[in-house]
């Protein structure tokens, strides 16, 4: 089985500290560093990007992920054409409809025309190229690097609309092995309908995680994420996604619940949710790769064996320098 590569995602709690925390993460090994971008309950992005590209000299970095509606066009290419200048060529544009930066400030997400207008606007102003869009010439002059343009999709529609026109698709829809089949079938419809092959597909899989000696104190801190997952990735609808009808109900009840400015915040009102309505286990095994970590390389293996490889991990745990090193000595040093 091929060694798998690992990204991790962070939602920087101290720019001061942010800088440290990135040196750290290329020294677990990481291959990628993901920021996420929510105006209203995280730090600012491209501040935290900029510092990652300034203590980091290895790994890929950018938004995971950023939305075409917060952050005009321009201003998005502009930025990121910055970071990949300042990193020496490593960003990477995460791109999705919008969660929690558009929920705060009641605005709707991106539709899928939408989502696919932006990917080939990004690309073409990251590469220097003149828009025409509304009359007006948008271009971003000093862009000289078209930046690659990773889209997160969970639905199929999105995941086909990754495969046909992305460089690569980070999959929110789950990781056991009948979501992670119902994904990669619907990555190759879009990839087929644009003549692609798989191939030209850069697949990540998201994993909310935690390590603990304990699984149930490995879950316990992720459970705000595992809110988070289950009102992002069933928020338009259940259908096609793999989806217990039993469960349908107590989801939706989990999605009125939730609260946009406590998205992703540990210990904030939407931990409580997937105790409530009865769906940590389910969202646990769906969303998450948590537990000791001989509990973390069974799921890894369990979710290689269905034909993921790559993982986008969270960083999203109260040490997550602590979390790092034990990742990087007791789990992936098992996988090798």
């Amino acid at each position: 089985m091929t060694t798998p590569r690992f990204g991790i995602i962070f939602l920087p709690g101290s720019l001061t500290e942010f800088g440290d925390l990135c040196r750290d993460a290329e020294a677990s090994g990481f291959d990628w560093l993901g920021v996420a971008d929510s105006q209203s309950v995280f730090r600012e992005l491209y501040v935290a990007l900029t510092l990652a590209a300034l203590n980091t000299g290895r790994m890929l970095l950018g938004p995971v992920v950023t939305n075409p509606l917060t952050r005009h066009l321009v201003v998005t290419a502009s930025a990121m054409s910055s970071v990949d200048e300042l990193s020496g060529g490593r960003a990477i544009l995460g791109l999705g409809s919008g969660d929690s930066a558009l929920y705060t400030i009641g605005a709707p997400p991106a539709t899928l025309a939408g989502l696919e207008a932006s990917i080939v606007t990004l690309r073409r102003l990251t590469g220097g190229e003149p828009v025409e869009r509304e009359g007006r010439t948008w271009r971003v002059r000093r862009s000289t690097r078209r930046v690659p343009i990773y889209l997160a999709a969970e639905g199929p529609r999105t995941l086909e609309l990754a495969g046909r026109l992305a460089d690569g698709v980070i999959v929110g829809l789950g990781l056991t092995p009948d979501v992670i089949a119902l994904s990669w079938e619907a990555i190759e419809r879009g990839a087929r309908a644009a003549g692609r092959a798989l191939a030209d597909v850069d697949v990540w899989w998201l994993a909310k995680t935690s390590l603990a000696d304990r699984r149930d104190e490995a879950i316990e801190p992720i459970k705000m994420a595992l809110a988070a997952s289950a009102n992002h990735a069933f928020r338009f609808t259940l259908e096609g996604k793999g989806v217990p009808p039993d469960l349908h109900e107590k989801i939706k009840a989990l999605q009125r619940e939730y609260n946009a400015h406590h998205h992703e915040v540990p210990g904030a009102a939407n931990a409580a949710l997937p105790d409530r309505w009865d769906l940590t286990d389910f969202l646990a095994d769906r969303f998450a790769i948590a537990g000791t970590p001989d509990d973390c390389v069974a799921q890894i293996s369990r979710a290689m064996a269905a034909g993921a490889r790559q993982f986008m991990i969270t960083g999203f745990v109260p040490d997550p320098r602590a979390f790092m090193r034990r990742w990087a000595r007791e789990v992936v040093a098992a996988l090798r």
